[in-house]
């Protein structure tokens, strides 16, 4: 595979890291790419090349993860991923993107669409993390997902070598249905490689503990936010085109979320991937770059044929 250009936007110090795939120059139209948590910008990078040939492509690393900055324990909110999205946007002066997000990276595309609805023509947004802040709030986070995230800060962060790291990975259930290369990605992007061949994971542990206590949160309807609130009714304001998708294969949970965004958003539709699970990106990428195209042609005809009725 092609390696990408790396580029840096921000101040030193809150940088977030961006893949590019392509030439502003050439004039194509950019598609901005959200990975979910724990991962990194480079697990698109079957999807980003084959999406190449349309469009300059732009895979950013979320904050916490890759070579993005890493904030305190409690800069891990929803509106903060937001914010790096909205950052980079500007940064990179992107106009007319399609975003294209998975899990929590999802749900900061759609929260940052929300802040800068001129900037975004479209979103496919695959089993975003999304709560209804119309429910009724249980009192506290059950005990499951207590010990879940407890159980993250036990995870292992070093590895003898990149071999062993991808031998070890390929054995666990989560990504053993993951393409190869899509797996190398993983294990030379989201690795920091040590002077004498180590691997040490990029989102530590402890970073991913606290990453995962806001999702926690909402998948159980119960996130409030920081001191800003909480940013989920932002969702009824969101003015393009999106399409929720879900996997055959995933969690319950995450098709329950689903349909809290699609109950949310004023111009959603549906998808269903068959045959695949959370991680359809990296487990199937031909059939996340079919489902791509589709919803673009449908949207780009729409636009033609009733200008009016365009959010852009």
């Amino acid at each position: 595979m092609n390696a990408p250009t790396r580029i840096l936007v921000g101040d030193p110090g809150g940088e977030v890291a961006v893949a590019r795939w392509g030439e502003p120059a050439t004039g194509k139209p950019v598609a901005l790419l959200l990975h979910g948590t724990g991962f990194v910008g480079e697990v698109w990078a079957e999807v980003a090349e084959a999406l190449a040939t349309d469009y300059t492509v732009y895979a950013i690393d979320r904050r916490g993860h890759g070579l993005s900055h890493k904030p305190p324990a409690d800069r891990y909110h929803f509106e903060d991923f937001a914010d790096d999205v909205c950052n980079v946007v500007d940064g990179l002066d992107l106009h007319d993107i399609y975003g294209i997000g998975h899990s929590a990276g999802a749900t900061d595309l759609l929260l940052a669409a929300k802040l800068m609805p001129d900037r975004f023509a479209r979103l496919f947004v695959t089993e975003p993390t999304v709560m209804d802040p119309r429910a009724p709030r249980a009192a506290d986070l059950s005990e499951m997902s207590k010990a879940s995230v407890q159980g993250t800060l036990r995870r292992r962060a070093e590895f003898d070598s990149a071999d062993g790291l991808f031998q070890r990975l390929r054995l666990a259930p989560a990504f053993a249905p993951w393409t190869e290369p899509s797996l190398w990605s993983y294990v030379h992007h989201g690795f920091a490689t040590l002077d004498d061949g180590r691997m040490r994971l990029r989102c530590t542990p402890e970073i991913e503990a606290a990453l995962l206590l806001p999702i926690m949160q909402a998948m159980e309807q119960i996130y409030a936010g920081d001191s800003r609130g909480n940013p989920f009714p932002w969702f009824s304001e969101i003015a393009c085109p999106v399409r929720i998708a879900t996997a055959e294969q995933s969690w319950p949970v995450y098709k329950e979320m689903a349909d809290r965004a699609a109950a949310l958003i004023p111009h959603a539709s549906r998808w269903r991937f068959d045959g695949v699970g959370h991680c359809v990106a990296q487990e199937a990428p031909e059939l996340m770059v079919t489902a791509l195209r589709a919803f673009a042609a449908q949207t780009d005809d729409s636009r033609r044929n009733d200008p009016a009725a365009s959010p852009l």
